[in-house]
Formats: structure tokens, sequence, C-alpha cells
């Protein structure tokens, strides 16, 4: 992005010092509702488990012998 002044866009300085927009309609919401709103959250959920279920499954294989190792050389 650059620094320079894009057409059609302002810095928005006659905005900057009006009161902020209260809903007459809808209650503010909890801190703890706000706070969980911008919170991470498993975008695939299960993931990790099934890494790990993965994991074992190949430690348990690898005991028996049953998985090749194969040596790469590295870049």
């Amino acid at each position: 992005m650059t620094d320079r002044y894009l057409p059609g866009r302002d810095d928005y300085s006659d905005m900057l010092d009006l009161p902020r927009p209260v809903s007459k309609k809808h209650p503010p919401m909890r801190i703890e509702r706000r706070a969980a709103q911008f919170m991470p959250f498993a975008a695939l959920t299960g993931f990790e488990s099934a890494v790990q279920k993965a994991g074992l499954l190949f430690e348990e294989e690898a005991d028996r012998g049953n998985v090749e190792f194969v040596e790469f050389e590295e870049f």
C-alpha cells in the first residue's frame, strides 16, 4: 500500500469528532459476548484429533516394522 492520495477517498476527518452511534433498537452487547466474537475459531473441527490419531497409527505400524523409512537429501 502506498501513502499517496487515492482519488475518490478522503481521510474521514469530517467524521472523527462525531459521537459514536447508539442503536435505539438493540441493547449493547455484553463484554463477554463481544470478546467471543473476535476469538479465533477452529475452522477444521476435529482436524487436530485426526492428526494425532494418524500419528498414533503410524507409530504402531512403525513398531510392528510395517513402515519403510526412506532417506532423502536436503536441499
